[in-house]
């Protein structure tokens, strides 16, 4: 396939009924599988050593840390074994393994660091998306999307990826979340460290099983992660690694529509309140930095997506 060494990590918790399918559809030319079983209580780990194929590697944790430690040991057990790309794959068979070429291509002729599936270009398997999970997908997507500053990723919340070593050694694998937030969390790192990422068209597929998300748990502890991140990027790259015009909106146009905002809603309390009419003179002094800084915040989201990493053209 390439002269580059690959690893495919394989997170592995209650999926001892699939994992022997998924280790034996991925191509010979692989030539690490690490397998992390994440405390899992069927023993998925064992059911993979049972196949006694030389590229498997399977490490144990001794506490469930979820699906972003058990991929971060993963990567760590990569490195260690001098790989240069690291695929990482679910073991309960829902990303489909002959696309793992396609999913690593541009990674080794260097138009991408860091590489994601994308379900959402394949309408035949949009329809055998369960339509609760399209439309929170669509809804996480959004907000994934501006946290992460990655404005082009159309499936931001895919967890089949690729990614170079040159990316790993950048990174700091032990601060990114570990549970279901991991994803997220390292786009949020990867635009950070100015890395490339890229889509891949590759569908999912949709079985019997069922999903260990928690809808209600991922409203509740998603927002203010995202929110998290995003203030951490913007003053990462936009107040130390960088100052440049969207730094000038955000610094001026954010106070100003508090400002605003804060204002409009103490005199329409009292307006509600007291029955006290409101001078045109008020109402412009709330109208105006609302409306003046709402145009600041939309230059600076436009300079934002014109700052997608993107590979250097070195020709000519």
């Amino acid at each position: 396939m390439n002269k580059m060494k690959t690893a495919v990590v394989i997170p592995a918790y209650k999926v001892a009924d699939k994992i022997k399918d998924v280790i034996l559809s991925i191509p010979e030319e692989i030539e690490h599988i690490i397998v992390v079983d994440d405390k899992c209580p069927e023993s998925s780990g064992a059911e993979a050593v049972k196949l006694n194929d030389k590229r498997v590697t399977v490490l144990y944790h001794d506490r469930n840390t979820g699906v972003g430690g058990a991929v971060v040991t993963g990567y760590r057990k990569a490195v260690e074994l001098g790989c240069d790309v690291v695929v990482k794959v679910d073991g309960d068979g829902q990303m489909d393994v002959k696309y793992l070429p396609a999913l690593i291509a541009p990674i080794l002729c260097g138009e991408a660091d860091y590489t994601k599936g994308n379900r959402f270009m394949d309408f035949r398997a949009l329809k055998m998306m369960p339509a609760v999970r399209l439309f929170g997908n669509s809804i996480l997507s959004f907000l994934v999307k501006m946290a992460s500053g990655y404005w082009n990723i159309i499936d931001p919340t895919n967890g089949y990826t690729a990614i170079s070593r040159g990316v790993l050694d950048k990174l700091n694998p032990g601060r990114l979340s570990k549970r279901y937030f991991f994803e997220s969390d390292m786009l949020i790192h990867l635009n950070i460290i100015n890395a490339v990422v890229k889509d891949v068209n590759i569908p999912a597929r949709y079985g019997n099983e069922k999903s260990s998300l928690s809808i209600p748990k991922i409203i509740v502890q998603f927002p203010p992660k995202l929110i998290q991140g995003f203030v951490k990027r913007v003053f990462l790259k936009y107040y130390v690694y960088d100052f440049n015009m969207a730094s000038v909106y955000i610094l001026v146009g954010l106070p100003m529509f508090t400002f605003g905002f804060v204002l409009g809603v103490l005199e329409w309390l009292d307006s509600l309140i007291y029955g006290t009419a409101k001078p045109a003179g008020t109402i412009m002094l709330v109208a105006l930095p609302i409306i003046v800084s709402f145009q600041m915040l939309l230059q600076a989201i436009s300079i934002d997506i014109s700052s997608i990493p993107r590979k250097m053209d070195n020709r000519g």
